[in-house]
């Protein structure tokens, strides 16, 4: 096979695996209830420069979405939303902001989940270190208490990104989390944890108690572990593929 066809070939087969496990990371959002009716959006990048990416379609439910339903965009394509098949307006201020400005977002998850959302409507939308989840964002993630609105603009979009900046993660006051990753399951193992650590913190605040707070060296030497805890990521996500291939292959095709 010549090297022109077999590079083809390799391009073809790997969008097919994004769109697959993006598949997947939407049924799984909805299996944890942190879809939130026909809103929000998950990404993933195809190109080298990030500016090609794969998105869910304009008001699909989480829970039914397929590998073939995925729309290909350029985030540098001014004509995108006069396309017949456009997608959410907010998905294109977003994610299109996202992958036109951080190449390193091969994957951007963006939802209103119940305890992260609840969390971002605080006056103070930070994750306390207080027990080994929420240290793993300790010093790690942006906050941003600039919410303009819903987000269906370009210049709201271009401003999520720019606060972005170069965290995976982000709180988004009055709004909700997103999260970056080098790969699909790096940035769903990252969100999960994330809904789980403020789920925690909710709780926690829910007793009225004092926090028991971790001190400085101790809250970034469980970061650190964190950071250095290479692998299970995928793991993880390929084992929650597992079990959606028990229950309903569907996402597949």
């Amino acid at each position: 096979m010549p090297d022109d066809q077999r590079l083809a070939t390799t391009a073809t087969t790997d969008e097919w695996q994004l769109r697959v496990d993006l598949a997947a990371a939407f049924r799984l959002a909805a299996l944890f209830n942190w879809h939130e009716a026909i809103a929000n959006h998950f990404s993933a990048a195809v190109s080298p420069d990030g500016s090609k990416f794969l998105i869910n379609p304009k008001w699909r439910h989480f829970g039914r979405i397929r590998a073939s339903e995925r729309l290909l965009l350029d985030a540098n394509d001014p004509d995108t939303m006069n396309r017949p098949d456009a997608p959410d307006a907010s998905a294109w201020s977003i994610h299109g902001r996202i992958h036109a400005k951080l190449p390193l977002a091969r994957c951007a998850l963006h939802v209103h989940s119940p305890y992260a959302t609840a969390v971002a409507a605080l006056q103070d939308p930070s994750i306390p270190p207080i027990e080994q989840n929420t240290a793993r964002y300790y010093n790690r993630i942006a906050i941003d208490r600039n919410f303009g609105g819903i987000a269906d603009d370009v210049a709201e979009g271009e401003r999520i990104a720019n606060a972005m900046g170069n965290h995976k993660r982000m709180m988004m006051g009055n709004h909700g989390v997103t999260v970056i990753g080098t790969s699909i399951a790096a940035a769903f193992d990252d969100l999960y944890y994330l809904e789980r650590a403020c789920q925690t913190l909710v709780l926690a605040r829910s007793t009225g108690q004092p926090l028991n707070i971790m001190p400085h060296d101790l809250a970034e030497t469980t970061a650190r572990g964190w950071d250095a805890y290479v692998g299970a990521d995928v793991a993880h996500f390929e084992e929650l593929k597992r079990i959606l291939d028990d229950t309903d292959p569907s996402y597949k095709h």
